[in-house]
């Protein structure tokens, strides 16, 4: 009876911890903002890796936040505010929150504040959607925001569209914006919202 003489590998429990970031990002936004970079930490420090992630919509498909699971090696203070340190370093928002499954504590965090801009998706002249993409307003909003903010992400809804941007102070965000969307023919009607 060789039983006895040969025992199983015993693997240390693993630990989870959940990262809600209080962002309206799609999932693919997620990966590139923050599940990457984190992962690549965790990886890099063997502490552990991203072990899923999903997206909290509401009744009109607009995202409402997201979350990231984080499968670690071993759970420490210490752990956690690697886990902190390097989400807030990505610029996750204020609001956010971390969730140790172990023992059910929850730590907030975030630096950030958000912004969405809402542009009408409907009532403008059809010009207006032909002659100005969405990717051209992007990339018009990051170079007047310049280091004050970036889009994050969009989303598409059956009448509106929203922008998401994130920087250090939604005032500043507004105060540099709204010069600019007031004047763009594609931002028409358009309306901010403080959502960070």
């Amino acid at each position: 009876m060789l039983g006895g003489l040969f025992k199983k590998k015993e693997h240390p429990p693993a630990h989870f911890l959940v990262a809600q970031l209080n962002a309206r990002l799609q999932p693919m936004h997620r990966a590139e903002r923050f599940e990457e970079g984190l992962d690549d930490k965790l990886l890099k420090t063997k502490l552990g890796e991203i072990s899923g992630g999903g997206t909290m919509q509401s009744q009109t498909g607009e995202v409402e936040y997201c979350d990231i699971e984080i499968k670690l090696n071993l759970s420490s203070p210490e752990t956690e505010r690697l886990v902190i340190d390097t989400l807030e370093a990505l610029g996750a928002p204020k609001g956010s929150k971390l969730r140790i499954a172990a023992d059910e504590r929850v730590i907030p965090f975030g630096v950030n504040e958000g912004l969405a801009v809402y542009l009408n998706g409907t009532d403008l002249p059809p010009e207006t959607y032909k002659k100005y993409t969405l990717e051209m307003l992007e990339g018009e909003l990051d170079r007047v925001l310049e280091d004050h903010g970036h889009v994050f992400s969009v989303w598409r809804g059956p009448t509106e569209t929203a922008l998401y941007l994130y920087g250090p102070s939604f005032a500043e965000m507004t105060k540099l914006l709204e010069p600019f969307l007031g004047g763009h023919p594609l931002c028409e009607r358009y309306r901010l919202e403080q959502i960070a």
